[in-house]
Order: C-alpha cells, then sequence, then structure tokens
C-alpha cells in the first residue's frame, strides 16, 4: 500500500508520503488546489504561502506576471520582516497541522521506525530521559492525525485505526519470505511488526481501537497473512485468538487455513529453523487453546460474537492434523521427509511440555480420549479375517514409532482403567480400524502391567456374552485381543495356549454350558481356518476343547479340518516340541533343534522339582512319536558320566524307573557311556585319587544342599524344609569338626580383621557351598514368587549360619564384599544382599564384631559390619555398592511389607540406607530433582533376580517408591552433610566414576540441598570446593548492597597475580616463558576453583559499567594470558566459559540485563577482543549453556551481542557449504575470525573451492581474515607435529593473498601494525600473541612467491615494509629467534624451505636486491630512517638502498631482471 496505492479518503486516493522537503512540496501543491477550488485555508501560515505564490488569487495580482519561485518568496519575507517568536511559533503549528492533514497515514504506520528512530535506539539513550517521550510523541502524533482524518470522515476513529493496522500488518506479511509457503516472519518483518504492534496498544490503551473491526479487515487479507502475526496479536493483547478464529464468517474455511499453516509450522520446526523457539512456542499456544476451547464443559469465557463457533474450529482443527497423521503412516511415510517431520512433530504435541500449562486435567482428558477415538475408528478399511491373518505384523516391536509414541503419550494422562474401559466402549459403538486397535492393546499390556488384568476381565465378559447369545462380534473381539497381547510374551500377558486351555480345557469352560454353546464354538473355530496360522491351529489340536464324549465328533471333525490346513502349509504336527512357544511369531523350529532346547527345559525344571515334568510325562503318552524319535535320543547322548550324579542322570534315572525309557534304547545309551570312559590304563593312573575323609563330608553337604534347592520351587515340599535345614546343619558340623556340645557355646565377640581376612581351607570349601546354596535358593524361590510369599526358608537356613560358623562366614563375606565385591555375578549379589537382611533380622541373637584396628574395643553389630565391608573408593567399587545398597534394600522391602517400619530399620543399617542416598545423589541426576505424586513408583523384586538386571532402572525404582521415601523420614537414616562429606573424602579422584565436571554439579547439590553441616579434611577437590564456598560469602555480601551500588574496588587475587609476575624473570628465554607459563596456568586453576563472580564482579550498573574487577581480568588477560595461556587466538574452553557465566551472572543483576550484556560485550572488541575471538572458538558448547542460563532468568531473546556470535558462526558455516554463502554480519573482524576458525576445521580439500567465494566479501573482512590466516601458519610452524597443518594453513594464506592482490586491496598495514593504529592494531595486538607479532617478517617472507610483481613497485609503501621485515627477519636470525620454526621432517617439495631460516633470508635479500633498481624514487622516502640504526644488518642492502634513493629519478628500469 505505500508504493501501490493510498488510503481512499474522501474519494481521493492519497499518494504516498514523502520525507523532509518532498513532503512539505506535496502538501503545498494540495493546499494550492484546494484553495484554486474555493477551500478556505485553515491555517495563518498556509494563507500566507498561499496568497504569495499562486496566480490568479485573491490578492489581485497581474495574470501575465511571473511567477516567483518560493526561495524568492521567502528571501522578500526576511527581509521585510523581524524575526518574531510568536509567529514562529503558530507558524510551526500551522506546518504541522498541514502535514497531519495531507499524509497517507498507512504508508506513516511503516516508517515508525524510520532512520531517526534508529539513531535514537535504546542503547543511545539509555542515558537520557527522551526515549519514551519520543515514543509517546510519536504514536500521539500518529494518533491525533487518526482523530483529524475519521472527524472528516465521520466514521468513528475505532474503525479507521483498524483499518489502517490491518492493511499495515498486511504490508508486513507480504514482504520477501524465506520459503515458499511462509509461516514465520522474517527478522526484519519482526521488528516492523513488533513497532506497529506497540502503536496499536496505544490506541488501545485510548480507547481509539475497534477490535471486531481489526479482526474483519485481517481476514480480507487472509491470504498473505502470516501464522506468526496472528500469534503475536495474541500474545501482545491487541486481539485473542479466540476473538479473532470467530470472527471468521466460514468456520470451514478457517479451518483449512488454520491446517495449512500448522502444517507448514510443524515442517519448519523439525526442520531446525533459526526461529525453532518462536515457532515452539506459537505451536504450544495454539494446541493449548484448541484444547481449551474444543474440550471445556460450560466454559465461562468470555466472547465477541457466536459462542459455539470456537469450539467447532478447535476440534476441527485438531481433527484435520490428526487424521493427516494417520493418513501418512497408513500410506508409509518415508524416514526424514516432509510429511514425517510433520508428523512426528504434530504427535509432540501430545507431551508435557506442550500442554503443560493446561491448568484443568478435566478438558485434557477429553482432548486426549477423543483423540484415542479418531485413533481406534478413522478409515476402517480392514475385516476381522485381514486381522486374523495380519496380526502378527502389529505387535509393540512392528509398529510405526510414531504411532507408538504417540499411544505412550496418551497413556501419561489416562489410566489403564480407562483406557481398557474406552477400547470396550469403542468395540461395541463404531466401526474400527483393527490394525490400530490391536497395536494399541499390545501398547497397552507393553506400558501397563496392571493391564493384563484388566484385559483379561474384559474378556472374560466378553467370551460370557458371546456364549449366552451367540454374539460372534464379541468372540472375534475376545480372540483378537488375546492372541495380540500373548504376541508381547509372557511378562505382559498370559500365552494364547494357556489362555486357551483354561477357557476350553475344563468343565468349568465357556462351552459346557448346553449343545448351542458347543457348536457355535467349533463352528467358530472352524469358520477361522482359513485364516489360521499354523501355530493357533498347533494350539488348538494339542490342547482341544473338553467335549463330552456324545459330541465328540464336534471336535473330530474340527481337528480333521485342523490337520488338513496344516499338511496344506507343510507343517507336521508330530514334531512339535514340548515347550515350543505356540504365540510366538518366529517360523517353526526344526524338530532335532527343538528336542535340545526341550531336553534342557525339562531338566531345568527337574532341578526346581525333584519330580519328572508333566509336559514330559504327557508327551510320553499323548505325542509318543515325537517323545521317542526327537526327544529321547537328544537326552540320550553318549557322554563321560561325572562321578556325583549331576541332574541329568537323575532325571534320565527317574524316566526309567517310570518306564518311559526303553530298555534297549537305556541299555544302548549305557553302553555308549561306558566306551567313552574307556582309555589307556596309563592315562588313567592317578586321575583321580579316592575321596579323602575331608571331601566325603563336603560331598554329603552338597547333596543335603541339593535337596533343599529342589523343594524350593515345589509348594507341596514346604512342610519338609525345616527338617532338610536340620540336616543340612548337622552335615555342615561334620565338615567343620565341630561337636554338638560346641553349639552350647556363647561366642562374646567376634574378631574380624577386614584388612587381610584368613580362612582354613576346610572352612572356605564350606561356607562357599553354603554361599552358593543360599544364592541358587534364593533365585529358584524368586522365579515362583516374592520374597513375602516364599516361607521361613530363608530364615532357618541363615540360624544354620548363627552359630560356630559365623565368624567363618563373615571372614568369607569380608573377602568376597570388601575385596572381590566388582567381580561378583548379578545372583551373587542378590543373594548375598538377601542374606544380610536375613542377619540383620537375627541381630539380637548375634554378637558384636571387633574389626579390628584402629579401634580394638569398638564393637559393631552384624548389620553395621556390611557398612564397613562396602567401600566407595572407586568407580568399581561405587556401582558394587550401589548394586548391593539397591538389592538389599529392595528385598528388605519386599520381605517385610506387612510389617512395621521399625522392623525394616533393625534389618538394615542406618549406615546402609545412608550410602545408598549418597550414591544416588551422586550418580544419577534423577536423584537430585525433587519427587511428585506421580513420580512415586511400585517396587518389584522379580525384575532383580534376572541375570541381566538393569542396576540403573532397579536404584530409580527404589528411589521413588513410597515405602522408601517414607523411610527416609527417620531422623536415624537421613543423610548429613557430615555424612556426606565423609563418603566424599573416601573417593580417589583419580579413579572415580564421575568427570571433574559432574563431580562439581554433585557438589552443587549437596551445597545447596537440606544436608546438616558438619566438617572434616583431606581430598584436595573438597577443599577447593568449600574454599569456593566461602568465597560465594563474597557474593551473599553484595546481595545487601542496594540496587546501583556497586562496590568499586577490585579483587585481591589479580594484585597478588600481578605482584608475583613481576617478580618473575621476564625475556622469551625458554625457561623464563616456561616458569610464566607454569604460574599463569596455576592462577587459571584458581580462578576456576572460585565463583566467576571473581572476575567479572557480582553487578554491573549503568553508573559503572566496568567493574574494576573486569579490568582486571581483561589486563590479566591482554598482558599475560595471551602469551601464554592462548592458542590460535583463543583462551582455553574452561576460562572463557566461567567468564561468560560470571558476566551473565553480574548482568542478570542490573535493571536492564540485555543492554548491559551489550555494552561490556561491545567494550571487549576494544578492551579484551580475545575474550569474543575465544568465544567463537568454544561456541559449539558455550551456545547451550548461555541459551539455557538466559532463558531461566529473562524472557527477552538473547543480547543482541550475543547474536552476534551466532550470526559469525552461521556466517562461517555457509560460506564453507556448498551453497550460496550469506552476508558476512558486522564487525568485520569478529565475522573474519569465525571463519578463519571454520576453515581450519576443515579437510583441505574442501576449503579450495569454498575460498573463490572471497572475491564477493568486502574489503575490510578480507585484510582481517589474511591477518588470522598469518597467525594460523605460524601456529602450524610453532606448534604442529604433523606434516598436514603446515600446507592447508600456507594454502590458506596463499589464497587469501591472491584475492586481495586481484582486487587490488592494499594489507601492508598488517605487517607494521603499532597501538597507536585504532582501526587496526590495536585490535589486532590483543588478539595475537606477542611471538605471533614479532615473527610477522618470517610469514611476509614465507609467501614471497605470491607477490604480485605490479603491486610491489606500484604500491609505494611496499619497499618500506619489505625492507622494514627483512631486517627484523635479520635480527631475528641473529638472536636465534627462528629456530623455534624449523621445519618438520617429511614436509613437501612446494614447502621446502619456507621453514628453513637461512634459505628464507637468502631469498628475500635476492629478492630486495632485484626490487630496489625497479622502484620509483618516492618509495625511498623514509629509507634513511629504517636504515638509521639497523643499517649494518645488511650492509649490501642497505648500499642499495642508499645508492638507488641518490639516482636520477628518469633512470633506465627496462633491462632489470623480472623478479618473480
Amino acid at each position: 500500500m505505500a508504493t501501490a496505492q493510498g488510503l481512499d479518503l474522501r474519494g481521493v486516493a492519497w499518494p504516498p508520503p514523502a520525507n523532509g522537503c518532498a513532503r512539505l512540496a506535496a502538501a503545498n501543491r494540495k493546499a494550492a488546489r484546494a484553495r484554486a477550488q474555493g477551500a478556505a485555508a485553515g491555517a495563518v501560515g498556509a494563507k500566507a504561502m498561499s496568497d504569495s505564490w499562486v496566480p490568479n488569487s485573491a490578492s489581485g495580482q497581474d495574470p501575465g506576471r511571473r511567477r516567483r519561485s518560493w526561495a524568492e518568496l521567502l528571501a522578500g519575507r526576511v527581509k521585510r520582516e523581524k524575526y518574531n517568536p510568536e509567529r514562529a511559533q503558530k507558524l510551526k503549528e500551522s506546518a504541522v497541522r498541514l502535514l497531519r492533514s495531507h499524509q497517507d497515514l498507512n504508508a506513516l504506520l511503516l516508517e515508525v521506525e524510520g532512520p531517526l528512530c534508529k539513531k535514537l535506539s535504546l542503547s543511545k539513550v539509555i542515558d537520557c530521559d527522551s526515549s519514551e517521550a519520543y515514543a509517546n510523541h510519536s504514536s500521539s502524533f500518529i494518533g491525533s492525525a487518526l482523530q483529524d482524518q475519521a472527524s472528516r470522515l465521520g466514521i468513528p476513529v475505532g474503525i479507521l485505526s483498524a483499518g489502517v493496522v490491518a492493511s499495515s500488518v498486511g504490508q508486513i506479511c507480504t514482504a520477501p519470505a524465506e520459503t515458499s509457503h511462509p509461516v514465520l516472519l522474517t527478522v526484519e518483518q519482526r521488528k516492523k511488526l513488533s513497532s506497529l504492534l506497540e502503536f496499536a496498544q496505544y490506541l488501545l490503551a485510548h480507547s481509539m481501537f475497534s477490535r471486531l473491526s481489526f479482526c474483519q479487515e485481517l481476514w480480507k487479507i487472509q491470504s498473505s497473512l502470516l501464522l506468526e502475526a496472528v500469534w503475536h496479536l495474541h500474545v501482545q493483547g491487541i486481539v485473542s485468538l479466540q476473538e479473532l478464529l470467530e470472527s471468521h464468517p466460514d468456520m470451514h474455511a478457517v479451518g483449512s487455513w488454520l491446517f495449512r499453516n500448522l502444517c507448514c509450522l510443524c515442517e519448519q520446526m523439525e526442520a531446525s529453523c533459526q526461529h525453532a523457539d518462536v515457532a515452539r512456542a506459537m505451536l504450544s499456544d495454539f494446541v493449548q487453546m484448541f484444547v481449551l476451547r474444543g474440550f471445556q464443559k460450560n466454559s465461562d469465557l468470555r466472547r465477541t460474537v457466536e459462542p459455539e463457533k470456537m469450539p467447532q474450529v478447535a476440534v476441527d482443527v485438531l481433527q484435520r492434523m490428526l487424521i493427516f497423521a494417520l493418513d501418512a503412516l497408513a500410506a508409509g511415510v518415508q524416514e526424514e521427509s516432509s510429511t514425517h517431520k510433520i508428523v512426528r512433530c504434530w504427535f509432540g504435541v501430545f507431551s508435557g511440555h506442550t500442554l503443560g500449562s493446561v491448568i484443568s486435567t478435566d478438558p485434557l482428558k477429553r482432548f486426549f480420549s477423543h483423540t484415542l477415538t479418531q485413533i481406534l475408528t478413522h478409515s476402517p478399511v480392514l475385516k476381522a479375517s485381514d486381522a486374523v491373518q495380519m496380526q502378527r505384523e502389529w505387535s509393540f516391536a512392528r509398529t510405526h514409532p510414531l504411532l507408538t509414541a504417540l499411544y505412550r503419550r496418551l497413556f501419561v494422562m489416562l489410566s489403564a482403567g480407562e483406557l481398557v474401559g474406552h477400547l470396550q466402549e469403542v468395540l461395541e459403538t463404531q466401526e474400527v480400524h483393527w490394525q490400530r486397535v490391536l497395536s494399541f492393546v499390545s501398547a497397552l499390556v507393553v506400558c501397563f502391567p496392571e493391564a493384563q488384568q484388566l484385559l483379561e476381565d474384559w474378556v472374560a465378559r466378553l467370551m460370557a456374552q458371546a456364549f449366552e447369545s451367540c454374539q460372534l462380534d464379541s468372540m472375534v473381539t475376545a480372540f483378537l485381543v488375546v492372541r495380540q497381547a500373548a504376541l508381547e510374551g509372557p511378562s505382559a500377558f498370559l500365552s494364547y495356549a494357556d489362555w486357551f486351555k483354561a477357557s476350553f480345557g475344563s468343565t468349568r469352560g465357556y462351552h459346557g454350558c448346553s449343545k448351542k454353546a458347543l457348536v457355535f464354538l467349533f463352528t467358530f473355530l472352524s469358520d477361522l481356518v482359513p485364516f489360521e496360522s499354523p501355530r493357533y491351529l498347533q494350539v488348538h489340536i494339542l490342547h482341544p476343547p473338553l467335549v463330552p464324549s456324545k459330541y465328540r465328533s464336534l471336535l473330530t471333525d474340527y481337528i480333521s479340518l485342523a490337520k488338513t490346513r496344516l499338511a496344506d502349509l507343510k507343517v507336521s504336527i508330530e514334531n512339535m516340541g514340548l515347550y515350543e512357544d505356540l504365540s510366538s511369531a518366529g517360523d517353526i523350529t526344526e524338530p532335532h533343534s527343538q528336542a535340545l532346547q526341550d531336553v534342557e527345559k525339562a531338566i531345568m525344571v527337574f532341578e526346581h522339582t525333584g519330580k519328572i515334568p508333566v509336559t514330559v510325562m504327557e508327551a510320553s503318552i499323548f505325542r509318543r512319536p515325537y517323545y521317542v524319535s526327537h526327544f529321547l535320543p537328544a537326552l540320550l547322548t553318549p557322554r563321560v558320566l561325572p562321578k556325583v550324579p549331576d541332574s541329568r542322570v537323575a532325571f534320565i534315572e527317574s524316566l526309567k524307573r517310570a518306564d518311559k525309557i526303553p530298555p534297549s534304547l537305556y541299555s544302548t545309551y549305557c553302553q555308549a557311556c561306558s566306551a567313552a570312559e574307556e582309555k589307556p590304563e596309563d592315562a588313567a593312573l592317578g586321575v583321580r585319587a579316592e575321596p579323602s575323609s575331608a571331601e566325603e563330608p563336603l560331598g554329603q553337604l552338597r547333596a543335603a544342599l541339593g535337596e533343599l534347592r529342589a523343594s524350593m520351587t515345589d509348594p507341596s515340599q514346604r512342610d519338609v524344609i525345616s527338617a532338610q535345614v536340620a540336616v543340612i546343619s548337622e552335615r555342615l558340623r561334620a565338615v567343620l569338626g565341630h561337636n554338638e556340645d560346641d553349639s552350647s557355646v556363647e561366642i562374646s565377640k567376634i574378631q574380624l580383621s577386614i584388612n587381610t581376612p584368613r580362612l582354613e581351607p576346610r572352612e572356605h570349601m564350606a561356607v562357599d557351598l553354603l554361599l552358593t546354596s543360599f544364592c541358587q535358593n534364593l533365585m529358584a524361590a524368586s522365579s515362583v514368587a516374592p520374597p513375602e510369599r516364599q516361607g521361613p526358608w530363608a530364615a532357618l537356613f541363615v540360624r544354620t549360619m548363627c552359630g560356630r560358623v559365623l565368624p567363618a562366614v563373615l571372614t568369607r563375606l569380608c573377602q568376597l564384599l570388601r575385596h572381590q565385591g566388582p567381580s561378583l555375578s548379578a545372583p551373587h549379589v542378590l543373594g548375598l544382599a538377601a542374606l544380610a537382611v536375613h542377619l540383620g533380622e537375627s541381630r539380637s541373637a548375634l554378637p558384636e564384631v571387633d574389626v579390628g584396628p584402629p579401634a580394638p574395643d569398638a564393637g559393631l553389630p552384624v548389620p553395621a559390619l556390611f557398612d564397613s565391608l562396602l567401600t566407595c573408593r572407586t568407580r568399581d567399587s561405587l556401582f558394587f555398592c550401589l548394586k548391593f545398597c539397591t538389592a538389599a534394600i529392595s528385598y528388605s522391602l519386599c520381605k517385610f511389607s506387612s510389617q512395621s517400619r521399625d522392623t525394616l530399620c533393625s534389618c538394615l543399617s542406618s549406615g546402609l540406607i545412608k550410602k545408598f542416598q549418597f550414591l544416588m545423589f551422586r550418580l544419577f541426576s534423577e536423584a537430585r530433582q525433587p519427587l511428585s505424586e506421580e513420580d512415586v513408583a511400585s517396587l518389584s523384586w522379580r525384575p532383580l533376580h534376572l541375570p541381566s538386571a538393569d542396576w540403573q532402572r532397579a536404584a530409580l525404582s527404589l528411589w521413588t517408591h513410597r515405602t522408601f521415601r517414607e523411610l527416609l523420614k527417620e531422623e536415624d537414616v537421613h543423610l548429613t552433610y557430615q555424612d556426606w562429606l565423609h563418603l566424599e573424602l573416601e573417593i580417589q579422584p583419580e579413579a572415580d566414576a564421575l568427570s571433574d565436571t559432574e563431580r562439581s554439579r554433585s557438589y552443587d547439590h549437596s551445597e545447596n540441598s537440606d544436608l546438616v553441616f558438619g566438617g572434616r579434611t583431606g581430598n584436595e577437590d573438597i577443599i577447593s570446593r568449600l574454599q569456593e564456598m566461602v568465597a560465594d560469602l563474597e557474593l551473599q555480601q553484595d546481595l545487601s548492597v542496594p540496587l546501583g551500588h556497586t562496590p568499586s574496588q577490585g579483587h585481591f587475587l589479580f594484585e597478588i597475580f600481578r605482584r608475583r609476575l613481576q617478580a618473575l624473570t621476564s625475556g622469551w628465554s625458554v625457561a623464563a616463558s616456561l616458569q610464566r607459563q607454569r604460574e599463569l596456568l596455576m592462577y587459571k586453576r584458581i580462578l576456576l576453583r572460585l565463583p566467576s563472580s571473581v572476575l567479572c564482579g557480582s553487578s554491573f550498573q549503568a553508573e559503572q559499567p566496568i567493574t574494576a574487577r573486569c579490568e582486571q581480568f581483561f589486563h590479566l588477560v591482554n598482558s599475560e594470558m595471551r602469551n601464554f595461556c592462548s592458542h590460535g587466538g583463543a583462551l582455553t574452553q574452561d576460562i572463557t566459559a566461567h567468564f561468560f557465566r560470571g558476566l551473565l551472572n553480574a548482568c542478570l543483576r542490573s535493571r536492564d540485563p540485555s543492554l548491559m550484556v551489550d555494552f561490556i560485550l561491545a567494550k571487549c572488541q576494544t578492551k579484551c577482543p580475545l575474550i569474543l575471538t575465544s568465544a567463537l572458538v568454544w561456541w559449539p558448547s558455550l551456545e547451550p549453556v548461555l541459551l539455557c542460563w538466559w532463558r531461566r532468568h529473562c524472557q527477552s531473546p538473547l543480547p543482541r551481542e550475543l547474536q552476534k556470535l551466532q550470526e559469525g558462526r552461521q556466517f562461517a558455516s555457509d560460506f564453507l557449504s556448498p551453497e550460496a554463502a550469506s552476508l558476512a554480519p558486522n564487525p568485520d573482524w569478529l565475522s573474519a575470525a569465525a571463519l578463519h576458525f571454520a576453515i581450519q576445521q576443515v579437510r583441505e580439500e574442501n576449503i579450495r573451492k569454498q575460498l573463490k567465494k572471497l572475491d564477493c566479501e568486502r574489503e575490510e573482512l578480507l585484510v582481517f581474515l589474511f591477518f588470522f590466516s598469518l597467525m594460523g601458519l605460524l601456529s602450524s610452524h610453532l606448534t604442529s607435529n604433523s606434516t598436514t597443518d603446515l600446507p592447508k594453513a600456507f594454502h590458506v594464506c596463499a589464497a587469501i593473498l591472491e584475492c586481495l592482490e586481484k582486487r587490488k586491496i592494499s594489507w601492508l598495514a598488517l605487517f607494521q601494525l603499532t597501538e597507536s593504529d585504532l582501526r587496526l592494531g590495536r585490535l589486532l595486538l590483543r588478539v595475537a600473541p606477542d611471538q605471533h607479532t614479532r615473527l610477522l617478517p618470517f610469514a611476509f617472507y614465507s609467501l614471497l612467491s605470491y607477490f604480485h610483481e605490479d603491486a610491489a613497485i606500484r604500491e609505494e609503501a611496499f619497499l618500506h615494509v619489505a625492507v622494514d621485515m627483512y631486517l627484523k627477519l635479520v635480527q631475528l636470525f641473529v638472536a636465534g629467534d627462528t629456530s623455534t620454526v624449523s621445519p618438520p621432517a617429511g614436509r613437501s617439495l612446494e614447502l621446502q624451505g619456507q621453514g628453513n631460516p637461512v634459505e628464507l633470508i637468502t631469498k628475500a635479500r635476492l629478492f630486495l636486491l632485484q626490487l630496489i633498481p625497479r622502484c620509483p624514487k618516492k618509495s625511498f622516502s623514509h629509507v634513511a630512517e629504517l636504515l638509521a640504526d639497523r643499517g649494518d644488518c645488511d650492509p649490501e642492502v642497505s648500499a642499495a638502498l642508499q645508492s638507488r634513493q641518490q639516482a636520477a629519478p628518469d633512470a633506465d628500469l627496462s633491462q632489470e631482471p623480472h623478479l618473480f
């Protein structure tokens, strides 16, 4: 509108306004035309001007008289009239009224942020009081103009304002966009819109703006309206999203518009756009509004139009997005395609992060329920028969990850009961998409342990309904749900075979009520046969429904049909394994391989029960072909039989006694085993000695322990456990040689040396048998029942250890836990932890333990002994201690869940619980977060007994367990600061599991927690941390300083540093440099250990923006760290990050943090530019920290100076990418530094092509880049240990120099830098180390072959610089300083001689002797100054210079040899 057309007022299309004199002239011409038509002039000044200018006016001047110019009229008035201040003021007011009456208001709004506003930015007027007045003046001026215009038009000013602002919004949105379908504003558009919205807020505040009219006007420009502009209108309070959307006349159209824009928004978010934060906030706000408005009942929110429109729009948009996503998944969306990105982003809105600020859970639950309904019912294209055939492909693992992620997010808000109830309701009332229904069932049983029982109950109801009235739909649903749930394995749901047997394998089955029910069942199963997989047919055949004899024909007909189908599928029912997983989706296993698996499982069951498994007995009768042909041959594989019969031998003997092995087959097996044992007599001699008297009791003890283990898994044998334990106790006494009378001897105190525990061999073997048996028994018992239902076996077993054998048991536990703990397997850890709990249970009957020096008289109760045995010194011991504590506490909570808290505390020592707390706080960041009610977890012992136990998950589960949280409320187990410090001091820092950063975070939590303070000294890290805490007191003291008053003194440490550095030897010798470097590294370590406020101060204020501490740190960097603690133009990462932490901390305490950050970093450009180049180098790791810190404390965008660092890095990345490079941001030196650092990270072959883009860059950027590349070249000479860095640096310098020469850009000033040179010298000399600047002559002549001949003669200063560099190079060589740049071995031929100082000086000398005669005489104007004190460095070069200076200016130079 500002360029094509104006606002139509009174039928006249006003042209766009101009600035300055052009605008005034346009206004005058319009005024003249208005007077020519008889219009009355409204102002005295305007009338005077019109009377003096327009011919044939009322003044009566002659029509033929020459028209005088405007300048002549003014000149005449100046001569005739004296200066009158009052008249001048009236003239100004008249001019203002004239401008106000004749201008394009739309274009004027777009000029709000014109050049004048830019000059008066916040950074310029922060110290004066006129900025707010200026803004108010602009708004009031335009507002007044709108009022005048509205009064002339005869319309309300609110309607006029709404139209003008809406038109301006449209103009902003139609600016060139970065994408084909934009939804986000560019940076420039966002700035313009921000200025416009500030003015709109002014209009609203002064009741000069109509929201309704504004909404209507916006929808007129819907095609160009950007979604972000709509969002800003909502956020800034101009017009809410509800008002805007409800004002649209067509709900379907606005829904389509929102759907398209949300899709584009999701796509741009996933594409990692630079405005990701804005996009994320937009999507969150839109989704929250849609959920609240679409799913909130009895809403009392105020609306401006019909209240029922908004819910329709909200539901419509949400439904469109979900349907789009579901259709995309059904069509097979390609990974990382645009559609895939949209779906992934949209499913992400269901997370708590996006919907976290929705206060009420009711609308959220309704939204999730509605979404679930749409998922289950959208596009029901599959029939039940399709589901029967294909449901194996819809398990949780095979479902698309995006869909399973959506299910899990829905599960967060809805409970398992609500989900199952909702699924039932949907299946009963609507057509469903079976694939998504069954994949939802899989997700349900995987994610909710309680879902198994809920589904079983629901399936039971479905089956009852189906057989009650022959409802086929209920039957189909039940079978599909059960089969789908069974696909997820026995941990999630019972197998299909078990369910089928339980449902139809007894007289209590659903089919047993009548013949009608039987016919219904077999008709249903027969109808399924064409679609069934072999697994399910095998289940039905092997575990057929129980049928009365008179209806047997129904079963036989079905089995015949099923076998025929299996034959067609080439699957044999006879070769099925005994323990084959009939519910798995895998392929049919070969009979031989399956038989081997069946044998192993049968022996395992026999070990646990001591009886022949029922499955084997059934197979010997009903499946005899497989049993005889495959199972028995696999079992009776010949081998060398062990002396002590093992489980396999016992199992075979049991089968023989039961007549389940044919005699001939058993005889053949025995003969084969005997043949395997036959060996040459001489080889057999001495192989095995006869059992000694000691081994015989051990064998009896081992046998007794084996009998006890066989009874553990058989509930019918529980009553014999006491007798078996008594037998074990007797056998144990026999092994150890104890008499029965010894048991009556009471032990008052046990002597135990925990550092050097020793046992007799006999005791060692006996105790190992006991401990191994206890661990095995625990694993066996836990496989069938949780600890609370395992009976008293463990307590009885532990009692056998509480007599004379207790010292040996404790000694062996000391060896295992204290000295071998990390090498123990999971079953060992679990068993010994449970043993510790039961020993604690018997603590009242156990003697105390004396652990030896340094406290010989101090006795420990047995539970406290375990606390002493668990050390926390190294990484391995830390994790072992965590495992043991987790297992012990979990077992006690499960075992004694129904008992009082005192019982729990008596079984475990308080030290063990404190140690667990210490490890959780230290190793897991999740444990340091406060727990909510939703975080409270349930505890299960069952996962812990598995060999592949996930200890981290188990520890976190225990940490959030309700009973454990209540236990921690006991004062005795509360971890105090003294406890924490004691445990932390025990850890060896060099063997710690945590890095320095992780350890520091752990310390931070411990210091900021509610631990009771205590003290102890030791570890250096702890001492440093305590020093840091003391230094933090300084920061706390600063809090008492009133805002605006900052302590002006510096920090005493910098003064100490200064004095110590002054005392050191100065100079560039190796010894002096190393000594200074060592001192500075110590200073850096000290600064890093202290709070960051030491570097910057605790706060910045406008009155004193650069604190004394800042100045001190800048001085330390510029004078010392630049030379000894930096590399390649950057400080190390740790000190850089430390400074920026201090900067943000201090700035956040000022009145305007963003402005203060900008001010300090702007000062860094001149005072300490090395800080900024360091930030560029470490920006990838520094940026996330700064962003997180800033967003945590400020809602505003990142400060502008930090954005410049972002933009510099982005420019460098774009420049080196194959695509077109973006424009380099200002300042040029910062962009050049960023590009230089980026080039260093890229391989040489990838650089050469990209460096050609330098032809398009600004001159100053090229000059700065050349300097940084020279520094890189020198760094490669000084520090390179390989042959790759130097050639790359050399070629980069050559390419940049070639570009400079081609564009005729002078670069000689880089070799004549001084502190007085404000443009280059002061900046670059504070970035480059002094050693590098001293070696610039070396770099100059290293590039000799790339100097352009014409430039050498054309530039007057070239000879001066070349001679100066040569003389300095000779001086460096004489002083021995060029030895640091000697060439490494293996240098390429191209670089031969480039690093050899002698060869380089020789080439430079020859170059000068050839150049001097060719240079014009004006080049020799300052030669005398150069030779004044250095002429004796090279007499021949000095003579040539002086001779040429005195020669005639027209000397013939044509015969001189070419230089290059």
